[in-house]
């Protein structure tokens, strides 16, 4: 069954946002206005989803659709995230006031799936129970070719009586070999190993030998969900186990058509856009050239490294292949008290054409002045 969870208090806060001017309010309308690949027709993230729906041991299970700008008592609390966890920073997390945040994982499905009455007349009745749920998230991040801070992830449930099945390690395995088969293909080589995740406990990650020649490479996980976890969303542990697992599905992608750019995957170029086939190696059209620029500056100390990615984004989105840090320097007698110098190298270089230097020029004086009024800075 497709459960589409009301969207009231998103649309409420939604617009909120359309009123306000600040530079943070017209990033995230930005972010939230971009398609959701997993939901977009002969993009590969959309295939990888039809393939994984399409599991035999997930064929009555529910999809859920649910808001994209959630509660912070639903993402964090709930789910076991610690009070110091980065994720509930503003370092790390897109937050729309504060109390909510833009979605940082699908996870958060499980508290709207248990609100809805027909899955709580079969918990009722000690019915099993599984669903689900994939589109964007959003957490702030690096600029380079395999991280964007807006990507998709698919997640899934089931949750048992304990009277009619002990959850075991073996479940999670299964659970994951499904996904690597349905996703690589039958003759897909993979491992496990031991992993740790704040809502479920024990915990596995798999890998898959990427080429068949030991570049083993993680590329999903899973695990019991906690019974703490379970109880925070009323489901009583004492009688009730299941699993859980979620990941990025770009990762997934990636690997398949062995991408080089994960800003391939939004490309519109139609050269692009006919390659893009999972299972199929990518083969690139033209190997544009980068153009690579520093840029150095002097701020308060106060200064986040995730939300310049931010302010780069915003003077060249799309053409930065990749932001590194390759200098910090601190000297209160050089500086002063409470400065630092940080010194960036910037890779220019777009996915479908050649940029010249007159342009990234331009853009690349864009970004200095937006440094230098942003941050109060001091360009060097």
């Amino acid at each position: 069954m497709d459960i589409k969870i009301a969207k009231t208090e998103e649309n409420r806060l939604k617009q909120e946002l359309e009123k306000r001017t600040d530079i943070e309010a017209t990033r995230m309308k930005r972010y939230l206005a971009m398609p959701d690949l997993s939901r977009t027709p002969h993009n590969p993230l959309y295939e990888l989803v039809r393939r994984i729906l399409t599991i035999p041991d997930f064929k009555n299970y529910d999809v859920i659709e649910v808001p994209e700008v959630i509660s912070t008592d639903i993402v964090f609390d709930l789910f076991n995230f610690p009070k110091d966890h980065p994720a509930r920073s503003r370092s790390d997390s897109y937050f729309v006031d504060d109390t909510h945040v833009l979605r940082t994982h699908t996870t958060v499905m499980w508290y709207y799936f248990l609100k809805e009455e027909s899955v709580r007349k079969k918990i009722a009745a000690g019915e099993m129970v599984g669903a689900l749920s994939y589109g964007k998230v959003y957490r702030k991040d690096e600029i380079d070719r395999r991280h964007m801070n807006v990507f998709h992830q698919i997640d899934g449930w089931y949750l048992t009586p304990k009277k009619k099945g002990i959850i075991t390690i073996e479940d999670l395995k299964k659970v994951l070999s499904d996904i690597a088969k349905a996703a690589f293909g039958p003759d897909v080589k993979y491992r496990f190993n031991p992993d740790t995740f704040p809502y479920t406990d024990p915990s596995l990650e798999m890998e898959v030998d990427k080429d068949g020649n030991g570049t083993w490479v993680e590329v999903l996980g899973a695990g019991v969900v906690k019974g703490d976890v379970l109880d925070n969303l009323g489901v009583d542990s004492s009688t009730w186990n299941g699993w859980a697992f979620g990941f990025g599905l770009e990762r997934l992608a990636i690997i398949s058509m062995e991408l080089p750019d994960i800003r391939l995957l939004w490309s519109d170029d139609e050269r692009v856009k006919k390659q893009l086939k999972l299972g199929q190696a990518f083969k690139e059209v033209s190997k544009y050239p980068p153009v690579v620029r520093d840029i150095s500056f002097i701020v308060r100390k106060e200064f986040i490294p995730n939300n310049y990615f931010d302010l780069v984004r915003d003077i060249a989105d799309g053409l930065v292949e990749e932001v590194k840090l390759i200098d910090t320097y601190q000297n209160e007698k050089k500086l002063g008290v409470g400065a630092v110098s940080y010194a960036y190298r910037v890779t220019y270089r777009s996915v479908e054409r050649t940029l010249t230097n007159n342009e990234v020029n331009e853009l690349h004086k864009k970004l200095e002045a937006a440094t230098a009024v942003t941050y109060d800075a001091i360009i060097r």
